[in-house]
């Protein structure tokens, strides 16, 4: 196995690397304190100018759209951002979304954050010619944004074959009902569309009940309950929300790729994101370590570097460690991906879904611990990093599913 990246992602990383650094590095802080102030006046919702201005940039220098897989992206990527024509393998794209990683905000300047890239590759995947042609190409321009709903409230949707939400096909129609929450994107005003999940045949094999069905937001029956924050954050301008549907009507040219077909794209869709979730805690492991080896060796105290004090030494090479064990099992699910598909990399997703939100996690709070009473405080981006690793130990599905996945595989190689 190779996990070097190709010329042309060493060369894509290098250039992500300096528009960071030169272009969203400096003008990040006082974004999130522009960010503050809006809360303070009920406008956070509306995309600051500074990160319009951000995406104008990144795009006219060809960093745009450059999670689009290498098997699908051709005429994509020619057309709608990254240089060359050609899209990257997961290898490839790994090093780029460690970068992205490091800031709250380059994902979306590159136009690479989830559910938008998740819901863009389905429709490269398995959309229609008419599917792609209203709603991706929008996407891949960045006139709309999009949302994934799946999660719903009374239920355990940590098994998926117990969702209640419903898409029912009535002639030419497909009416949907249900409550969906944690529908990240929602609070965008941007956002058009929603891929939406439920149960069409309640008597099918238990992966073959469910259909996904893209919803226009402005669909009679749609409504935004509410929105939710997480741990205290909202995550604007994107947000969570929870969506009620009721008696909501599309046409059945809305289905994607057909009815019963909703678990199996769910599972092309939710392996590739993953990575991309993963490949961003590492970048945002490393710029907790950085900011932990910064302060400590920037203050004293009983005489002493902080980084010399009570095992800190110790705890800096164990994130080292830990970390870089982390990036090595994440690019081994990658390429695992690139060799057979999402069907060849079961295990190997699922390890480092619960491998890398764990490390990211501990890393992170060594780090606040490190600062003080200044690593709880938005004065550091180290606050709302926590929430973001802890939070990805339940999103896409929670360790314990995963941990039975691993088992699963693993036991069957001795059945």
């Amino acid at each position: 196995m190779d996990f070097s990246p190709s010329p042309r992602a060493a060369e894509l990383t290098e250039r992500v690397r300096t528009f960071m650094r030169e272009e969203i590095a400096p003008v990040e802080p006082q974004y999130h304190r522009d960010l503050a102030a809006a809360r303070e006046q009920g406008t956070q919702w509306t995309p600051l100018p500074v990160l319009e201005d951000l995406k104008a940039k990144a795009r006219a220098q060809g960093l745009w759209n450059l999670f689009l897989p290498k098997e699908h992206a051709g005429e994509y990527a020619a057309r709608f951002g990254t240089d060359g024509g050609e899209g990257l393998s997961n290898v490839d794209y790994a090093p780029l979304a460690e970068q992205m990683g490091r800031s709250a905000i380059a994902s979306l300047v590159f136009n690479c954050n989830a559910p938008d890239t998740g819901n863009m590759e389905v429709l490269l995947r398995y959309g229609s010619e008419q599917q792609r042609k209203e709603w991706l190409e929008p996407l891949l321009e960045g006139r709309i944004r999009s949302a994934f709903t799946m999660t719903e409230p009374d239920v355990a949707s940590s098994d998926a074959t117990t969702m209640e939400a419903t898409c029912v096909v009535d002639g030419d129609e497909m009416v949907v009902n249900g409550r969906k929450w944690w529908s990240t994107g929602v609070g965008h005003p941007d956002c058009r569309i929603f891929v939406f999940m439920g149960v069409t045949d309640p008597d099918a094999d238990r992966h073959q009940r469910h259909s996904m069905v893209l919803v226009p937001r402005d669909a009679a029956g749609v409504k935004v309950e509410r929105l939710l924050s997480t741990m205290g954050y909202q995550d604007e301008p994107i947000g969570h929300g929870e969506v009620s549907f009721t008696d909501v009507r599309v046409p059945l040219g809305n289905v994607i790729s057909g009815p019963g077909q909703g678990f199996a794209i769910a599972q092309g869709r939710l392996g590739p994101g993953r990575i991309h979730h993963c490949m961003r805690l590492i970048g945002l492991s490393e710029l907790a370590l950085e900011l932990a080896i910064a302060r400590g060796t920037s203050r004293t105290a009983f005489g002493k570097r902080l980084v010399d004090l009570g095992g800190n030494r110790e705890r800096i090479a164990d994130a080292r460690i830990a970390i870089d064990q982390a990036r090595l099992l994440v690019l081994n699910a990658a390429w695992k991906l690139d060799q057979g598909g999402p069907m060849n990399a079961l295990s190997e997703v699922s390890q480092i879904k619960v491998a890398v939100p764990n490390v990211a996690q501990q890393v992170i709070d060594f780090a606040i611990q490190v600062h003080g009473g200044a690593g709880m405080s938005d004065d550091f981006p180290l606050a709302m990093a926590f929430v973001n690793a802890r939070t990805l130990r339940l999103a896409d599905g929670p360790d314990e599913v995963h941990r039975g996945m691993v088992a699963r595989i693993e036991l069957g190689k001795h059945s």
